[in-house]
This record gives C-alpha cells, structure tokens and sequence, in this order.
C-alpha cells in the first residue's frame, strides 16, 4: 500500500520532528576538514584530541608510494594489473571497481571484483580474458574476476564473467552471489557490441558451473546501473543510476508474489517479470520534492512513493527519460548501496550545475517498513580538492563491523578511503599516494571495491587505475562516538 503525502504530513505532526531515524549509523553531519589527514603527529594528536580521539590517527605517507596507513596498520598486494595472473595465464584484467566477499571452502576468502572497462575491446591493454562459456558478448571488454586468498596468504584469480561492459559497482545477495552492473546505455552496434548492454548479471563465487552462459536479468532494466542491494526479507532490489542529463533515479523492483530468490533463480525470471519503479519523494509538507540536492540539513526525512517504469527495456528512450517534470525524484551520481540496519544506505556522490543545489556527497538511509528517506552524510563543497585534510566524492561504501561507515572516495583530488562514526565524526583510514598524473600536474586514482572480509579482520579496497586490490590489516576498534 503507497504511504500517501497525507499519511506523511500527519506521523510528522504526530512525532513533531519526522519519522524517528533508524540505523546504528545515526545522523553523520561531516564537512571538509572534519578531521584533517596529516603526516604530522602533532597535527594528528591535536585532532585525535579535538574529536574525541576517533579514528586511529595520523597518515603516514608510504615509502612505496602506493598507500598511506596510520601507525601499525599494513596493507598487502592482492591482485595487480599487468603484474599478477589468471589461473588461465593472461594477467589481471584492470581498472578494478565494485568488490564483495564471501566465505570460501577450507578457510578461503572468495572476492568476485568488476573490472570496469567501457568501449571497444581493442583500447584495453589487459580486457577480461574471454574465457570459453563465461562471455556474454565477445565484443565488450569488462567483467568480474573471482579471487581466492587462501590461508598462508597464496592467491588464486580465475574469470567469473566476460564480454559484459563498463561493470562499476553491484552488490552481494543473501544467498551468497554478487550482482554486478553495467554502467552503461549501450546498444547493439555502438563500439562493435553484438548485444545489447545496460543489464545486470549474476555471478557465483563458489560455484564456476553456474556461471557459464551468461544471462542478464531484463526484469531490474536497462540503464546505467551503478549498485544493487537486495531486501532479505521482503524479496525488493533496489538499485541505483548513475546518470545525468537529465539526473538518474533509484529504483525498487518487486519480485512478482510467487517468486522465491536463491541460487541461479533470478536468471529463470521473464524478462517483464516483476515490477520496476522509480522513486518520487516528499517532504513532511507533502510538497514534492524534484532532486535530493535540494536537502541541506543532517536529518532531514523524505516519504518515498514509488512509479512504474513504462519500458524498463528502454527501447527507444531511456528509462530515466520516459518520466516527466514532477513524476520522480532525481539525483546526481547515486553510486554505492549497502544493506545493513534494515534498510539501505545509498550515496549520492556529488552535486554541481546540473542539480539544484551543490554538495560534494551525501549518504541517504533508506527505511523499507516506513517507506522514508533520511539524510545521514553531507559532505560541503571542497574548496582545495587537491589539498590533503577534507574529503569528497563518497562513492563505494560498507557499514563498519567497528561501528560506523566506511567510505571510498572518488573526489577531484587527493583520495582516501575514510570513516564516519555514529555521531558524525570523519577520520581518514588511507591515503592513495600511487601518482598516476605528473609531477606537475597530479592525479590520484579513485579508490572503489571498499569491503571487509567476513571475520573482519581485514579491510579490502581498489585503487581503480591501474588496477589494484589490497588487503588492510592493523589495530581495528570500535569507533567512539566521539
């Protein structure tokens, strides 16, 4: 039953200030310089000490120069493009992205990684290999890979999927397989493609057979897909876009009533199965809201109505193109999902010409049973991206075993991979320090794939060129509020 406008309007005058917040997280108000990430321990103690000592202290740039870590943190080489191999012998696919992990047989960990390469084959030195039975469209170059790391730390990478394009991020299931998407609206013909692109796709770590002949699940659409996340106990996905002009959407699609999810079941699904709709969103009001930039406050809670997709297919135009000024919500680089505290945690990367108000990132929770949205994380605008001690870009994301989120960052200059406590505190965890620009021109890779391992011992993550995996160890503890 839609929580009506009416409905809204009425529990947020019941309660006085919205519907409650729900989540451990809480309400994370962050800002630039929240908590700044020095290479000096003066600095380091002096912000320890002004945040309640949250975080685990300053940076320490990486005589290495790949990643900075704080004081008895270390990280590992996983995988590496160009470097590291395939059980089959070609190297490592590149530009990693969107990661999950899973328990493996004998102690393993099992991480499927997307590989997030667009366009034609031919431009990608190192395209996932097209392994026999596992390729989907033989003229795309993305994919996923499986990784296995075995206890005594030796590593195994065989191909989960291939000849699928532009993999970005995705999500684990339930049932233990990984969702990835394509970030893409590609068509027959465009780039050489033979099929159609824009779908997402299911891949199984533990079993390579149920991967073979790959199938795209029509039914959750066709569009650029950034991240999905399943609901355990209602059966919905919800799933994200990454688009703009005009700006995406967030999606639900209803499993239809006799549908039950498991292993290889969502690739037996029509292709009109189930229900596709995207989001519409207002405020305690009822007055509608157009864009989720327009949100400035930490707390701030939307109702959420949802509105068929008339061609989820897009056939000829594209989905977040069929609806018209005031039927949906938009917003600007919806990125990363994570299901935890029933419900989904969804980043919105940043905001600029194209959206209402600029912002440089918000995390959203959205809550199934009350049908709301609140916003827990907002970043304000970076004035000196290219300046260590502020953080931007929120993209990949995962709820922290120690409390709190941790995030990817894909800003505009320096990266990190940083946290957020329940009162809201930020504090980094590493620094990418792999320049791949110039010495006088910089750049830093973005980091994606944030994940722990199922024990949470061990922090993985990306840095998405060249293509990297690394594995964080050190003295994790639970985050004070501060």
């Amino acid at each position: 039953m839609s929580l009506t406008r009416r409905d809204f309007a009425r529990k947020s005058a019941i309660t006085g200030a919205g519907v409650a917040l729900a989540g451990s997280v809480g309400a994370l108000a962050t800002a630039p310089n929240a908590l700044a990430a020095t290479d000096t321990e003066s600095a380091g103690e002096e912000a320890a000490h002004a945040h309640g000592g949250v975080g685990y202290g300053p940076l320490i740039a990486d005589p290495d120069g790949i990643l900075a870590l704080p004081a008895g943190f270390k990280y590992r080489i996983i995988t590496y493009s160009g470097r590291t191999k395939l059980e089959s012998g070609e190297f490592t696919p590149s530009n990693h992205d969107g990661t999950s992990t899973f328990d493996g047989p004998r102690g393993t960990t099992l991480l499927v990684n997307n590989h997030e390469l667009a366009g034609p084959r031919a431009q990608w030195p190192h395209p996932v290999p097209l392994t026999e039975g596992l390729v989907y469209d033989p003229a795309a170059a993305g994919g996923c890979t499986v990784v296995e790391v075995r206890p005594g730390g030796k590593v195994a990478e065989w191909v989960g999927i291939a000849g699928t394009a532009t993999n970005c991020a995705g999500g684990n299931t339930p049932w233990g397989t990984w969702l990835t998407c394509e970030e893409t609206e590609d068509k027959t013909g465009t780039n050489g493609f033979t099929k159609d692109h824009g779908y997402v796709f299911e891949v199984d770590p533990s079993d390579r057979r149920a991967n073979h002949n790959p199938k795209p699940i029509k039914a959750l659409g066709r569009y650029a897909h950034e991240a999905v996340v399943i609901d355990p106990k209602r059966g919905h996905a919800f799933l994200t876009e990454d688009a703009a002009t005009p700006n995406g959407l967030l999606y639900r699609w209803t499993p239809p009533e006799d549908f039950c999810h498991g292993h290889g079941k969502l690739r037996t699904l029509a292709d009109d199965a189930g229900t596709l709709q995207a989001f519409k969103c207002f405020d305690s009001g009822g007055k509608f809201v157009d864009d989720l930039s327009r949100a400035t406050r930490i707390g701030t809670v939307y109702g959420v109505d949802w509105v068929d997709v008339p061609d989820r297919d897009a056939k000829t135009v594209s989905v977040r193109k069929q609806f018209g000024a005031g039927e949906i919500t938009r917003a600007r680089k919806l990125e990363g999902m994570w299901w935890a505290d029933g419900g989904t945690y969804i980043v919105s990367s940043f905001a600029r010409a194209e959206s209402p108000v600029q912002h440089d990132g918000q995390v959203w929770f959205y809550d199934p049973k009350r049908r709301t949205l609140t916003l827990k994380v907002l970043l304000g605008v970076n004035p000196d991206p290219s300046k260590d001690g502020a953080f931007d870009g929120p993209d990949n994301i995962t709820v922290s075993p120690y409390g709190g989120l941790v995030i990817a960052e894909d800003g505009e200059g320096v990266q990190h991979l940083f946290g957020a406590t329940d009162s809201g505190r930020t504090y980094p965890i590493a620094r990418n320090d792999l320049n791949i620009g110039t010495e006088e021109e910089p750049e830093f890779s973005e980091f994606t794939g944030v994940t722990f391992s199922p024990d949470g011992g061990t922090l993985f993550a990306n840095i998405q060129t060249p293509g990297i995996m690394l594995a964080i160890t050190g003295p994790w503890k639970r985050q004070k509020r501060g």
